[in-house]
């Protein structure tokens, strides 16, 4: 029995009644999410049906009673642009309805090549306008998503297939590819639904000029999922598709087998991959190699870079340069967005970059890459703000990437003030020449220095936000996402000791001081979103749930600090026969949402 019937057995061997459905029928209710898949760009819209994308993966999944669905981008007429695509999928989704009637609330996703990007745009809700706009749906009925050889930062190839919208987008540096890579706080976070990518690396190295390093038609550097989290990359030796150019121009052996082909192979570590991940098994971690430890894409990084002005205006590039010690290479450049580009280079060194504009004089940086991705990077002077660089300023950063309204945030960044200086109670709209707005309305103020902002977030409602510092020489604006809430518990040090102190004595809980069976909690947070004042106390409008120990204690209070903005707090009693321990984990969850783990000492 194949590894991948093996995983999927732990779903639910039983009857065959799922299958793959026609686009518009009801689909057979089962006991697992039905998989939807997603193909890649088609040269001429003929012959696109499923068997000839993906092979006999209908039939394994109708075996383990997992219905199967397919989007065919070619269903959209006109060679659409792929936020068209992207809309025109969240569509195919909101229509899918069981044989009861009930809408279909939860699926996962397998997408080949540019259908991980249809994937991508409509998770962002990228809109095709200028300049980049974005309105993400405010749940996505997605649980998993694997990506096959998908072209996430592009394909120097997307030319030789096409003159048309789709292949323009999928061009190294293009401003389609720019904009999604930076979508959410100069990242994207995929909405944080589970994924993997199985990147391919069976290419000649035509593609890339380095075999190994590409599957003939996408670099390792593309198709890796490392922008997002590391571990999420598999890496095996197959070619991007059955498309006979790939072999006929040999960017891939004829006998090198195609990535988006699933069979029921036991041998195949795509059919592994897949099988493992949907099971929830942790196999697919043993499959193929892992992208963090493969020789090439470990010790390599690739570089999408835009030039700005301190207004935060990009500047057109015509071309540029990196240098590291003996060697000096050319960038290419996109014409059309004036992004400059690499797929190829040593990561994680010193790196030498001159950037040449269209006007005005070259413009010198030096960046320090990170393996296994492409970084999409802005060079200005003034305030810049980091990929991933707005968090709540307790504990460790979240995932995703996302802040709760009216809580207490970190800003991360270089220039982002010129003197370090804090402000008190109340606090101001302004400290020296710095402000942060948020949707233009300045938000109050804690702290500042050259490479941290600390500051209030309004209370938005949840939703996309434009957070933008300002300081005398300049500006930088960002997309910053914001969730109803996003509890993060204040970590004391490094061990992630919570800040937390005895209700009663207002001493601070620790080993030297642990609390007790029957003693009251305080816990401080932040990211308990919304409040409504009752009696004079601002309570949480969705009601946390908090664990120690594994244990759900009641809650006795729960929202603002008193005289304390951004500050939250929740207030409990240990009952009799609650864990004890110097390290006791400590967890909050609220809309849906866990906070990261602190500790507390009970005796």
């Amino acid at each position: 029995m194949s590894f991948m019937r093996l995983a999927l057995l732990s779903l639910l061997p039983v009857c065959l009644t799922a299958q793959l459905v026609p686009v518009g029928q009801p689909v057979p209710r089962g006991p697992n999410p039905p998989v939807v898949f997603m193909n890649g760009y088609q040269i001429a819209c003929s012959g696109t049906d499923f068997a000839s994308n993906f092979g006999a993966a209908a039939q394994l999944l109708q075996s383990f009673n997992i219905a199967t669905l397919y989007f065919d981008n070619c269903t959209v007429p006109g060679k659409p642009s792929l936020e068209a695509l992207g809309l025109a999928f969240g569509q195919f989704l909101g229509a899918l309805k069981y044989t009861d009637g009930t809408p279909v609330a939860q699926v996962d996703v397998i997408a080949h090549s540019m259908g991980g990007l249809i994937l991508r745009s409509y998770l962002a809700g990228k809109q095709d306008i200028s300049p980049a706009s974005f309105n993400p749906p405010a749940t996505v009925p997605i649980r998993k998503a694997i990506f096959l050889g998908t072209p996430h930062f592009g394909t120097k190839v997307a030319n030789l297939f096409g003159n048309d919208r789709q292949t323009e987008e999928m061009s190294l540096g293009s401003q389609f590819l720019f904009d999604l890579n930076t979508w959410n706080q100069g990242s994207d976070d995929l909405r944080g639904i589970t994924a993997v990518a199985i990147a391919a690396n069976g290419g000649t190295g035509l593609e890339s000029g380095t075999p190994g390093f590409d599957d003939g038609l996408v670099t390792l550097t593309s198709s890796s999922l490392a922008f997002v989290r590391p571990g999420i990359t598999r890496v095996v030796p197959y070619c991007h598709s059955t498309n006979s150019l790939l072999t006929t121009s040999g960017a891939c052996s004829a006998s090198t087998p195609a990535l988006n082909v699933l069979g029921n192979d036991p041998n195949s570590p795509v059919v592994q991959i897949v099988g493992s991940f949907l099971a929830g098994t942790d196999g697919w971690q043993k499959a193929g190699e892992s992208g963090d430890t493969n020789a090439l894409l470990a010790s390599r990084a690739g570089l999408n870079v835009q030039l700005r002005d301190k207004t935060d205006t990009a500047i057109s590039l015509i071309g540029g340069s990196v240098a590291t010690p003996g060697l000096t290479a050319n960038l290419g450049v996109n014409t059309g967005s004036g992004v400059d580009y690499s797929e190829s280079l040593t990561a994680n060194t010193s790196l030498s970059v001159q950037l040449t504009p269209m006007s005005g004089t070259v413009q010198s940086t030096t960046l320090k890459l990170p393996a296994g991705t492409v970084s999409p990077t802005i060079v200005k002077p003034g305030p810049v703000i980091s990929p991933k660089g707005v968090i709540p300023a307790a504990g460790p950063a979240p995932f995703p990437y996302d802040v709760g309204p009216g809580a207490y945030v970190s800003i991360y960044g270089t220039n982002l003030a010129s003197a370090t200086q804090a402000a008190a109670i109340p606090y101001p709209l302004q400290i020296a020449d710095v402000q942060v707005l948020v949707n233009g309305v300045a938000a109050p103020m804690v702290f500042v220095s050259a490479g941290q902002i600390n500051f209030v977030y309004p209370a938005s409602a949840a939703g996309l936000t434009q957070l933008t510092v300002k300081n005398s020489d300049g500006q930088h604006t960002v997309n910053v996402r914001v969730a109803p809430a996003v509890p993060s518990i204040f970590w004391l040090d490094a061990n992630g000791t919570a800040a937390a102190l005895n209700a009663l004595t207002s001493t601070v809980v620790g080993a030297a001081t642990p609390l007790h069976a029957g003693d009251f909690l305080s816990l401080y947070l932040t990211g308990l979103g919304a409040t409504t004042m009752t009696n004079g106390l601002d309570y949480a409008q969705i009601p946390p749930t908090i664990t120690v120990g594994g244990r759900n204690l009641t809650v006795l209070y729960a929202g603002r600090t008193p005289g304390f903005a951004g500050l939250d707090q929740i207030n409990c009693q240990l009952p009799v026969g609650i864990t004890t321990g110097t390290a006791v984990p400590v967890v909050v969850t609220s809309n849906g949402r866990v906070s990261p783990t602190a500790y507390i000492a009970i005796q």
